[in-house]
């Protein structure tokens, strides 16, 4: 049975359609890229994959390695056209760092908003499912002040677990 019937049929289902802010009969919210930029920031997401891959090193060894033994004259007087400090390099190394930095800062911001996306999601999720849990357990007559006393030990237990562990 698809979504859209359940929330049709079933009243949980619908205050669930109803939470999400949208009664679209998803008992879920979606959460699209923003319009706009997607193809430049999918160039962005591909640089910054590229570069952040052993391929990239290992093309840089390369290039700088020829660059190098050909601009110290090691293949011929006549191919040297960087000159050591090789200052073209330089200046081409530097222009490429100022550039993948900008294509790395546009994933991670893209990247950042999604998380902060996903966090809020998971808040309201949470939110409700200790709201609905005391609910239901308020209905089937258990000691909440019991439950609360075990939850807060456990944690406590775990976080300390934790802390000594690392």
């Amino acid at each position: 049975m698809d979504q859209r019937r359940h929330s049709d049929s079933c009243p949980a289902c619908r205050t669930i359609d109803i939470a999400d802010g949208v009664v679209d009969g998803k008992l879920y919210r979606s959460f699209a890229p923003a319009r706009g930029h997607r193809t430049e920031q999918r160039i962005a997401d591909l640089i910054s994959t590229f570069a952040g891959s052993m391929v990239f090193v290992y093309i840089h060894l390369v290039w700088f390695g020829i660059w190098i033994v050909a601009n110290v004259g090691w293949l011929g007087q006549s191919l040297v056209f960087d000159p050591f400090p090789f200052g073209l390099l330089t200046m081409i190394v530097s222009l490429e760092a100022i550039f993948l930095s900008t294509f790395i800062l546009i994933t991670q911001n893209r990247q950042g908003a999604r998380s902060e996306m996903r966090a809020e999601f998971d808040f309201r999720n949470n939110v409700r499912g200790e709201i609905w849990a005391a609910h239901i357990g308020q209905a089937l007559g258990l000691d909440s002040e019991h439950v609360e006393t075990v939850v807060r030990e456990t944690v406590e237990g775990y976080m300390s677990d934790e802390l000594g562990a690392g």
